[in-house]
């Protein structure tokens, strides 16, 4: 509805002007008058309140003390902070002591394997007839009572009692010397190879061996297990005993 029809109806219903329609503002006007007109209808700020009348000391009486700041209440005493631990010195690493080399003990001479050669005995005869052999204990207790021994020595003049018979316990030689610590070794017959050290080198098998320096006879011959059923081993064999018994 437009603002005339609305005054129209205004004053045809009533006589009174509800509405009067805004007229246009002049050009020009400024507009720093609403801005006035909406400041009046603002409160006013409000006004400061008067500063509290302090009493004033008596006639006379010394005034106090104004301090420049306020005195805080007191907090208690702090623990002071403690100052940080200095790090202690490290200790400077000692000097290498210099420890005396140990005198080395003296080199003990090394003894020859032959020297270390054990041996066993049967018999205790001390006139120097030794058979020396290379058998297993339980065989070698066996010798006394071989059959083709106690032969061979009857055809010498002699009996199992006059001879002293011998077990290497070594795939090496047994030393001459170790015999003669327990044995009065002179005339000796060997059954097997390799039995004595110094006849090593210079004796073949079934010939007698003169060692003078030494005071030896020495006779090799074959294992008994093979002479004793071996009749050409036997004929071998005999002349080689009546060289070193019978001369």
């Amino acid at each position: 509805m437009s603002s005339n029809t609305l005054a129209f109806l205004q004053n045809f219903y009533t006589d009174v002007t509800l509405y009067v329609p805004a007229e246009a503002e002049p050009a020009g006007a400024s507009a720093p008058a609403v801005v006035a007109e909406q400041a009046a209808e603002l409160p006013a700020p409000p006004t400061t309140a008067a500063p509290l009348a302090l009493p004033l000391p008596a006639a006379g009486a010394a005034a106090p003390p104004v301090s420049a700041t306020p005195k805080l209440p007191s907090l208690g005493t702090m623990p002071a902070r403690p100052a940080a631990a200095e790090p202690a010195p490290q200790a400077a690493a000692p000097a290498p002591v210099q420890i005396p080399a140990a005198a080395a003990p003296a080199a003990t001479p090394s003894v020859p394997p032959v020297m270390q050669v054990t041996f066993s005995t049967q018999g205790s005869r001390a006139d120097g007839v030794l058979l020396l052999v290379r058998l297993p204990h339980e065989q070698f207790l066996k010798l006394p009572r071989n059959v083709f021994l106690n032969k061979m020595l009857q055809a010498l003049g002699l009996v199992m009692a006059d001879v002293v018979l011998v077990n290497v316990e070594s795939h090496l030689p047994v030393a001459l010397v170790n015999l003669r610590r327990e044995l009065a070794a002179t005339q000796i017959i060997a059954f097997g190879k390799n039995l004595l050290d110094v006849t090593i080198r210079n004796t073949q098998i079934y010939e007698p061996v003169q060692f003078p320096s030494l005071n030896l006879s020495y006779l090799a011959s074959a294992e008994i297990d093979l002479v004793e059923y071996d009749v050409s081993l036997k004929k071998r064999l005999w002349p080689g005993l009546q060289a070193m018994f019978l001369r």
